[in-house]
């Protein structure tokens, strides 16, 4: 059953184009993380926020990346950092053309 993680917090940008192009190489990266089914990248430079909506292949998987990405971002100095983890229901995603 696939596991869904969201993951947003504080940001001051970069955003949009400038964002794709100074986090390429940590998109790259994070399609090495185990279990990593697909991300999306998310942002409001209005509102100061970035972020993720992940899907995992196991909770222990995303749980492990949240712990990491956590003390990742942690160590670059943000704070306030929200990280759910959620069971997905396929049978209701698909009819909704979820990407599973």
């Amino acid at each position: 059953m696939p596991i869904l993680l969201q993951v947003d917090f504080p940001s001051n940008g970069p955003f949009g184009d400038e964002m794709a192009q100074a986090y390429q190489p940590l998109a790259e990266s994070i399609n090495q993380e185990p279990g990593l089914i697909w991300k999306i990248w998310t942002e409001n430079s209005e509102a100061g926020e970035a972020g993720g909506i992940y899907l995992f292949d196991s909770q222990e998987n995303a749980k492990n990346y949240l712990d990491m990405h956590t003390a990742r971002l942690q160590s670059f100095g943000v704070q306030n950092i929200r990280g759910k983890i959620f069971t997905v229901n396929d049978t209701l995603s698909r009819i909704n053309q979820a990407p599973l």
